[in-house]
């Protein structure tokens, strides 16, 4: 059995989220429930469960709040928020879990068989402190994203990454720092990621971040980043990033 705590200001949140529990995770055993940032952290550090079901918004704070208050954390969190946006491209760039409200059981069941998984505590303290990093960074380029490879995860500056080359499943990420870090995450979750935070994806195998851009050669049909690396364009987005490069000249 796991023990889950859920801490959420509102009791018809509390109730599904037990309930379907109840029907849909017999292995989860709920110890304790809380509606704020106060009586929460109270009962993580009663309990000390493996597993938290943390909701955003409460009337004495935020569950970032409490995230901040606990410091160290040895439990698994689930986020469960209402569609706010800021809130989800921090969870993502964090590579963090959530549920969006209403629950859906599907959704809850795989995040908590995601979370029986065997768990790397510094790993996952990493992920909240580049969570707190971001939602307290309103720029959105100068938050930081998770990048995790074989061996290790790292938190790394959003404004750091030069380009971006796909690689099979896996994604090379080239830092301007010269480091490479190969991702297992395939470049549709970066394309999706990173198109509203100055990133464009000028190839099918090949995502640029055109603040490190140095200069477009019209006639090779390539990109020169800052970092001397050069970027194939593909036909169709040469329009695109001409349009980008006049933008911002």
């Amino acid at each position: 059995m796991m023990k889950a705590v859920i801490i959420d200001d509102e009791v018809n949140g509390q109730e599904l989220v037990s309930n379907l529990l109840k029907s849909y995770c017999p292995n989860i055993e709920v110890v304790s429930v809380a509606n704020s940032v106060a009586s929460g952290y109270k009962a993580v550090q009663e309990h000390k469960p493996e597993l938290i079901f943390l909701d955003i918004e409460m009337p004495d704070g935020t569950g970032f709040d409490l995230l901040k208050m606990l410091g160290t954390i040895d439990s698994k969190v689930i986020f469960v928020t209402a569609h706010q946006e800021f809130a989800i491209d921090a969870f993502k760039y964090s590579a963090l879990d959530y549920l969006l409200k209403p629950l859906s059981p599907v959704h809850l069941i795989a995040a908590v068989k995601k979370a029986e998984e065997s768990i790397n505590h510094e790993e996952l303290n990493l992920k909240y402190q580049t969570l707190i990093n971001n939602i307290s960074e309103p720029v959105k380029n100068k938050r930081k994203i998770v990048l995790k490879t074989m061996e290790r995860i790292y938190s790394v500056d959003i404004d750091d990454v030069v380009r971006l080359e796909s690689d099979g499943n896996y994604t090379k990420v080239y830092l301007s720092d010269g480091k490479r870090i190969m991702v297992s995450r395939i470049m549709k979750e970066f394309d999706e990621l990173l198109t509203d935070v100055g990133f464009v994806r000028v190839h099918h195998s090949h995502i640029v971040n055109m603040n490190h851009l140095f200069c477009y050669e019209k006639g090779e049909g390539h990109i020169v980043m800052k970092d001397n690396s050069i970027v194939p364009v593909s036909n169709r987005k040469k329009e695109q990033v001409l349009e980008l490069i006049n933008s911002i000249s």
